[in-house]
């Protein structure tokens, strides 16, 4: 990571980013309520008919994957933090309980906090139990085992924004200055400003951690009382509200969302691929991700390109992925021909198109994605068999 810039030299400095992505080729329009490319695609037809698909939990994407994670717990529900808080000491017992008593929070917890430095350059992190902070985080981060399964590993799972800044590569050891070797195992969407990644509280004491300064209250969105958590916490402490969109007239807020994203690199077999990629768009169903796999690919097995130029093992026309494609496994490239980007890929290209909203919404994303009813219901069909097969 040499050479990396030199960023925050107060830890959790509040900052707001809005990204703003515009499209490359093409127009894109706004049609009740659907993203859509008005470049005409021929519907795609495979170039053979798949035969019967091997269950997916025993095929194996064709790139190499990384160690597998394993499995996590059973399914949480999310409780993500509203309010975040920094002190220069651990905060008492006392004061605990005063904070879990303030009007409208609902959950407490502190946890240890610290900041290691890659190449001079610092990383602001959270070290927490695994099993205890998992509901503290976005639905989608809670619900990948993957990510739980590195920090209970001693591995560093870093903020998204954070990874796409400096280039982080998954799966790739970076050397702390003066301390351990760090392997990057996932990467997520965590909603904590500052925060650039979340280690085990294990190792956080292992790298000197100061115990029990971080706070993360929860409770109804835009309710909390701001001044009065920095009441509690004293003066010299830093306090950073994360739900300012709750707290945002409603006229003001924008009227769509960007999914968020969970990325944890190659996973050992198609299912996972699929369950994984799903979290991109929340409402998605893993299921319609796979039938489509299977419809246009054989899951990877007819890559193409097919009579109309379609590519890769979700058969993407090239200039629908130059706007939708993603790089999925975090190698720093979005490769049409990789499942690992494809099949995030096709998840991002439904999202947009409102497949998360289920119903009429996902039954026209699907028509989206090729443009033929009878391809919508060959898709659902087969999504309806996998439920049945992988409940």
């Amino acid at each position: 990571m040499s050479g990396l810039p030199s960023f925050r030299a107060v830890m959790l400095m509040v900052a707001a980013v809005l990204a703003v992505s515009a499209a490359t080729a093409g127009i894109v329009v706004m049609l009740d309520g659907d993203l859509v490319e008005t470049a005409q695609e021929p519907v795609r037809r495979p170039t053979r008919q798949p035969s019967a698909a091997p269950r997916l939990d025993q095929l194996v994407p064709t790139a190499r994957p990384v160690k597998d994670f394993g499995a996590g717990g059973p399914g949480v529900t999310s409780t993500p933090p509203r309010v975040l808080a920094i002190t220069r000491s651990a905060v008492p017992k006392q004061t605990r309980l005063r904070l879990g008593a303030l009007k409208h929070v609902q959950k407490a917890i502190v946890v240890d906090a610290g900041a290691v430095k890659v190449s001079g350059t610092s990383l602001n992190l959270l070290a927490v139990d695994p099993a205890d902070f998992r509901s503290w985080t976005p639905q989608p981060v809670a619900d990948q085992p993957a990510v739980w399964s590195a920090l209970a590993r001693g591995e560093l799972v870093a903020d998204a924004g954070t990874t796409r800044k400096f280039g982080m590569i998954l799966g790739a050891m970076y050397q702390v200055d003066g301390g351990p070797r760090l392997r990057v195992a996932a990467s997520a969407t965590l909603g904590l400003a500052g925060v650039d990644g979340l280690v085990s509280a294990d190792l956080g004491k292992s790298l000197g951690f100061a115990p029990g300064v971080a706070v993360l209250l929860h409770g109804k969105p835009g309710k909390i009382n701001e001044s009065g958590v920095r009441r509690l916490l004293g003066k010299g402490s830093q306090v950073v509200v994360l739900d300012a969109a709750a707290r945002t007239p409603k006229q003001n807020r924008p009227d769509q969302q960007s999914p968020q994203t969970v990325n944890v690199g190659r996973p050992g077999s198609y299912l996972e691929l699929y369950k994984a990629s799903a979290t991109r768009c929340p409402g998605l169903s893993w299921t319609v991700l796979a039938a489509i796999g299977q419809v246009e690919s054989g899951h990877g097995r007819n890559n193409g390109p097919s009579s109309a130029g379609a590519l890769g093992p979700m058969q993407f026309m090239p200039a629908t992925w130059k706007h939708y494609g993603v790089d999925g496994d975090g190698d720093g490239k979005a490769d049409i021909w990789s499942p690992y980007d494809a099949v995030p890929g096709a998840a991002n290209y439904l999202c947009a198109n409102g497949a998360g909203k289920g119903g009429e919404k996902l039954r026209k994303a699907i028509w989206f994605y090729n443009h033929s009813w009878d391809y919508v219901n060959k898709v659902m069909g087969i999504a309806e068999a996998y439920a049945r097969t992988y409940a």
